[in-house]
């Protein structure tokens, strides 16, 4: 008897957990008779042919408890389209949170249908939508990578009524990859938010710490009989506007006005149902929003987003990040899509009464781009573009005669990536390739840029024990071609300075025609199904990487280690409704094994029970070496540096919404010193309109910030002084939302910044233990004079006299100005009319004096501004 009882405990307990393991399924039937109108209202005979599926579960904020408010749906299909009924039940409809906004705005109650039609168990499709009726439709990659550029056509409406709310969809196979079969088993699942409480809800239940989501999807059985369908689409577009400007008087360039008449072709067209080729002609990016100022004291190249539509679809799969994690070298990318259509490079030197005509940007004539993943499992992204040749035209002697410059010459660049599923999806090995080929046959521009330049990596990934284990390996190599004088000046340049004249292991030949360099990195973590998740990482940048003509980097010559450990608490406890906190530490070195950095970080967020949120964070970094402070010269120590910062926000679903930030950071022995402070502030003004503020102010303080570097002197000068810099800026924006597809926004962004340097120094010995050995500051009454017409300092080193050599006065002081106001109205699927008005301004001086009421002036008056007013129609055509 008591095995007979062991027996059947052990029975009951394998089937509980084989129940538990079980994945749910949904099986949906073919429509027999008339498709249902797509109207929120499920009263077509057709829904009649299903059962509801309900039962649904929270992930957040406790996980796998009933949900609150009751959710069920249907899913039928005909040989066109997969039909979604989705009954949202809710005991105070009017509690239903329908805030507007533009398409992707993740804000008030939504719901989404996230489909896995190649049934992967890494790659799905989601149709979202919110109470309101905005589209929010993603692609999701390699699990859990979410990607909102993606914009299907399909059709949906959702309706209030006194149960709750419905959402009613239908989805053109044509915007799903799938594989031509018999039958058909699809990854689904079916997601609900609930914004007044932040619920989210699920059909299929997904712990908030599983690694990826997509594996751990219900099924969609049933679909049989159906064919892939390729999407054949074409949208032409045409452009007209104005550009207005203050003339300048004996320019023959700058009259004050310039017609803008442009027209194009985007186009997408699938090659297979895994497979589409986008492509575009001429495009115009007239509507794209302005980048935000900034004042660059450094030797760093900043990293500004892609807000380019054809460049932002599908950039997840052409990506090839070189570390998965943040820090220095967090950014390095094979693929930084920046690059095409840049500013055109090259500046031609002007006399004195002659005038430069010039583009801003160099123009796109074409590109195309190859995208999709196969029946075995190969992601496949490849992407060409061309760039036309760019000139510049220069007045000459009160123009009576014109001289063509060319400035940019024909580029062509090119993208391929692939990867490749195994092992059930818990394997990945990809690579990429990159190549960028021009033709610069002006002696000015061959000895200024390379004529080609490559790149190629590899990754692999592979995944254990449920995906709760990972390790990354990531390699990738470059080589630039160019004359000698080409290659020789990127190697004394930043990010390389092989002529650092303190080290061993670089050397600056002048004979070198190619310059070769490498990356890797060596990932080991934890990366879910538990509390505690931890990442360590080794990365590497060889002196003669150089990834610029096509993608990302700013730093060469360093092995980088970084050890991080998390915690991250998701169910409410006490006070709060979610707890995360994160330990780091870093080391790095050159590849002369010269020490560089070492330090470590706590950080801590929480969001309360009100929906308040706050987070705190400590930095702590040793005394360390910088080996490009003194661009090309000497490696300098540095002292340790301790930076704080802090932030809280109030509730994002109240009507007014507040956000603080603040950061201090100070180096031993006060050498540097500076604080920012941040405020966001949201005011919802109705569901459909919002504006926000977001107000900053930074002041900052150098006592070694750089000046100058006259290296040509027979003992090299670099020369530092003391910088106080204060900026203000405010970012504002306003979105109006008339309906899902006629929408208003305002983006306008004023920045000041000013810099006044004093105390002049130069560094005598960078590495002295102290401080005060490290530099000898001029003496203002016998060794430094100042001429203030020609704004240049002389230095008298020795005191003889005689100018021994010279510097700029370095000064500055900054105001930019930049204003997008943009009409949208999508009056037909992929068909969009676009009014835009957009007005940019900048003032520089060299005086460094910053003063805020007088510096702030009116744009259009005092400032070297330009206003643009813009009218774009496209119009799609399904073929």
């Amino acid at each position: 008897m008591t095995r007979r009882i062991l027996l059947s405990c052990i029975l009951l307990i394998v089937a509980v957990f084989a129940v538990s393991a079980q994945k749910k399924i949904y099986t949906t039937q073919k429509i027999e008779g008339p498709a249902p109108r797509i109207d929120g209202v499920f009263d077509d005979a057709a829904w009649d042919q299903v059962d509801w599926a309900n039962n649904f579960v929270q992930m957040q904020p406790h996980a796998e408890a009933p949900a609150s408010q009751k959710t069920r749906f249907k899913v039928i299909y005909d040989d066109n389209n997969i039909y979604f009924a989705v009954m949202c039940y809710d005991t105070a409809p009017d509690s239903i949170v329908r805030r507007m906004s533009r398409r992707d705005g993740d804000i008030g109650d939504w719901v989404k249908i996230i489909i896995d039609s190649y049934h992967d168990l890494k790659t799905a499709f989601s149709f979202g939508v919110s109470a309101a009726g905005v589209k929010i439709d993603e692609v999701v990659t390699n699990g859990g990578n979410w990607d909102s550029s993606w914009d299907p056509i399909w059709d949906v409406k959702t309706e209030i009524n006194s149960e709750g709310w419905t959402v009613e969809a239908s989805i053109p196979l044509s915007q799903l990859r799938f594989t031509l079969k018999d039958e058909y088993v699809w990854g689904l699942e079916i997601g609900r938010r609930i914004y007044r409480n932040e619920e989210y809800s699920v059909w299929e239940f997904i712990s908030p710490n599983a690694p990826e989501m997509v594996n751990l999807f219900g099924e969609l059985h049933g679909i049989s009989a159906i064919k892939p369908q390729k999407q054949k689409e074409v949208t032409p577009y045409l452009a007209t506007g104005l550009e207005t400007y203050e003339p300048e008087e004996g320019n023959p360039f700058s009259d004050g006005r310039d017609l803008i008449l442009n027209t194009g072709l985007d186009g997408k067209v699938g090659l297979t149902n895994n497979l589409t080729l986008d492509f575009t002609l001429n495009p115009d990016f007239g509507q794209v929003e302005s980048d935000p100022s900034e004042m660059n004291l450094t030797t760093y190249e900043t990293k500004f987003d892609e807000k380019r539509p054809f460049f932002i679809e599908g950039k997840n799969i052409l990506s090839f990040r070189l570390l998965n994690g943040g820090g220095p070298l967090g950014n390095d990318n094979l693929f930084y899509s920046r690059r095409i259509g840049s500013t055109p490079s090259y500046w031609p030197e002007l006399a004195d009464g002659e005038y430069m005509k010039r583009p801003g940007n160099t123009s796109i004539l074409g590109a195309f781009k190859l995208t999709g993943k196969t029946e075995k499992g190969w992601s496949v992204g490849v992407l060409e573009s061309v760039t036309q040749q760019e000139h510049a035209i220069i007045s000459r002697e009160s123009d009576s005669e014109r001289e063509e410059v060319i400035i940019e010459p024909m580029t062509n660049y090119f993208v391929s990536r692939v990867q490749k599923d195994l092992n059930e999806s818990n394997t990945q090995l990809g690579a990429i390739f990159t190549a960028t080929n021009r033709r610069p046959d002006e002696p000015a521009l061959q000895d200024f840029m390379h004529s080609q330049a490559y790149t190629s990596g590899i990754d692999f990934t592979h995944q254990w024990k449920d995906k709760t284990y990972y390790i990354n390996v990531m390699a990738a190599a470059s080589r630039v071609i160019g004359t000698e004088e080409a290659i020789y000046n990127t190697q004394v340049s930043s990010p390389h300075y092989f002529q650092r004249p303190d080290q061993n292991h670089m050397v600056a030949d002048s004979t070198l025609t190619q310059l070769d360099g490498f990356g890797a990195t060596v990932q080991v973590g934890k990366a879910g199904n538990s509390k505690i998740r931890y990442l360590v990482w080794i990365t590497a940048r060889s002196p003669g990487f150089h990834l610029k003509e096509l993608g990302y980097h700013n730093r060469n010559d360093e092995i980088q280690e970084i050890l991080w450990v998390g915690f991250n608490q998701t169910e409410p406890w006490w006070i709060f409704r979610s707890i995360n906190l994160n330990f780091n530490q870093w080391y790095a070195t050159t590849f002369g094994l010269e020490h560089k950095y070492f330090g470590g970080n706590f950080n801590g967020h929480a969001s309360f029970n009100n929906y308040w949120s706050i987070g705190l964070g400590i930095d702590r970094d040793a005394p360390g070496y910088t080996t490009d402070a003194l661009r090309g010269g000497p490696k300098v120590l540095y002292e340790g540096t301790t930076n704080l910062f802090s932030y809280f926000e109030t509730d994002e679903r109240k009507k007014v919404m507040l956000a603080y930030q603040f950061f201090i950071n100070r180096q031993d022995q006060q050498l540097s010193k500076s604080n920012g402070h941040f405020a966001f502030i949201r005011f919802q003004m109705s569901d459909a309109w919002n504006i926000s503020l977001n107000p900053g102010f930074i002041r900052n303080f150098n006592e070694l910030e750089y000046v100058s570097s006259l290296d040509d002197l027979e003992e090299p000068r670099y020369i530092r002084g003391d910088l106080n810099q204060t900026t203000i800026q405010m970012t504002i924006r306003s979105d109006l939302n008339i309906t899902p597809d006629l929408t208003i926004q305002l983006y306008m962004m004023p920045f000041l910044t000013g810099g006044n340097y004093t105390d002049f120094k130069y560094i005598t010995n960078g590495v002295a233990e102290n401080v005060n050995d490290r530099y000898a500051t001029y003496d203002t009454e016998s060794q430094l004079s100042y001429d203030g017409d020609n704004q240049v300092y002389s230095v008298d080193e020795n005191r003889d006299g005689t100018s021994d050599y010279s510097f700029d006065q370095p000064d500055f002081r900054f105001f930019d100005f930049n204003l997008n106001l943009v009409g949208r109205w999508e009056y037909r699927p992929g068909s969009i009319l676009y009014l835009v008005w957009s007005l940019n301004g900048n003032d520089f001086n060299n005086d460094g004096d910053f003063n805020f009421r007088n510096n702030i002036k009116p744009v259009s008056f005092e400032t070297d501004s330009r206003s643009v007013i813009l009218l774009k129609l496209s119009y799609r055509l399904g073929l």
